[in-house]
């Protein structure tokens, strides 16, 4: 049973101007009003205009995330949006009032890993916001300003909040190097996977199949740019060996090894999913004899980020439509328990500080 407290001690007076949501271990958080955080040399202050609440935020509140990904007590929140209301020494003031989104892993951009770009893949050591840094389950977040990318003026910030789940997707489409006129399927239609098919509708596929077991999301699916949908025993039973590309976004025991099933001799599989222990594994042998090219994908590099800010920049990808639950911070328990929940209503969740 969760356990929530609102802590008062450290705020009273005029000086309350912030509030954080704090998730001091699983299963335990609390609403601290504090001081607005100062921006430091080459920070950014941002004003939090909408956080997103991902099923990574659901494990890290539950105890559920590996213990090297996530370091408690922790203010959660790496998917949100925001207006910069103040900068720190060295940072450009030029910067004040911009409407941004920014990458989550604070690279050390000094790594080899760093240097070719792969910012994702950083050896420096796991830092991340939301997860070993404050989060945006807040009224204010403090970032440093090389991690940003800014938005048009007029930008929908609800919708500017699922950029970071669209980076993912960018990363994986990246990699996975869709062409004019390929058969592509995405496997699994909740966040990631509906974001998948509007960037990889994009692309010009001959056919784009979205592969859920809930009808409601695999018509979504095609409202999103999908050119069919079918349940994964529809897929097992007839589309195995037919896809040039497959990205797989559903995380389930036994995606991995479908999605591989899926592609053609030749093709390329990208996974996206957080697997949990236990998922069943790929066959070697029909890896290799396919000669498929398998891929994973973890987070996203800065080149994603672009990528993804571009497209939301150009109409090419809307995330607005998946949103379907706002609740305040103070409401966070609730908003929590319909991430993973199981409502078949539920898409995605925002907090709005």
């Amino acid at each position: 049973m969760s356990r929530v407290r609102e802590d008062e001690g450290d705020a009273a007076g005029p000086s309350a101007r912030s509030r954080s949501l704090v998730v001091e271990r699983p299963g335990t958080h609390r609403l601290v009003h504090r001081d607005v955080p100062a921006p430091g040399p080459g920070e950014v202050l941002v004003r939090v205009a909408a956080a997103g609440i991902c099923g990574s935020d659901r494990e890290v509140y539950d105890g559920h995330r590996d213990a090297a990904y996530v370091r408690y007590p922790v203010v959660p929140g790496h998917e949100w949006s925001g207006i910069v209301e103040a900068v720190g020494g060295g940072a450009d003031p030029d910067l004040l009032g911009r409407r941004t989104v920014a990458e989550g892993f604070r690279a050390c951009q000094v790594c080899e890993r760093c240097r070719c770009g792969e910012t994702s893949l950083c050896t420096g050591g796991y830092a991340e916001t939301g997860f070993t840094e404050p989060g945006a389950f807040a009224d204010h977040l403090v970032v440093p300003a090389r991690l940003l990318h800014l938005l048009p003026a007029d930008a929908d910030l609800r919708a500017a909040a699922l950029l970071e789940p669209a980076a993912v997707v960018a990363a994986a489409v990246r990699v996975g190097r869709p062409r004019a006129g390929e058969r592509v399927a995405v496997v699994g239609a909740g966040t990631l996977g509906l974001l998948a098919v509007q960037l990889l509708a994009a692309s010009s596929p001959a056919e784009l199949v979205v592969i859920d077991p809930r009808a409601a999301r695999g018509e979504q699916g095609l409202v999103f740019g999908g050119s069919a949908y079918c349940s994964p025993e529809e897929a097992d039973g007839g589309l195995r060996n037919r896809f040039d590309l497959v990205v797989e976004t559903a995380g389930a025991p036994s995606t991995a090894a479908s999605s591989c099933l899926l592609a053609c001799r030749g093709g390329r599989v990208v996974l996206t999913g957080m697997f949990a222990p236990g998922a069943t594994g790929i066959d070697p042998v029909h890896l290799s004899l396919s000669q498929l090219e398998l891929r994973s994908v973890f987070g996203a590099p800065s080149s994603a980020w672009t990528d993804a800010v571009r497209a939301f920049r150009l109409g090419l990808l809307d995330p607005a439509p998946l949103i379907t639950h706002e609740f305040p911070l103070e409401r966070f328990a609730e908003a929590v328990a319909l991430v993973g929940g199981g409502d078949p209503g539920a898409g995605k969740v925002l907090l709005r500080p």
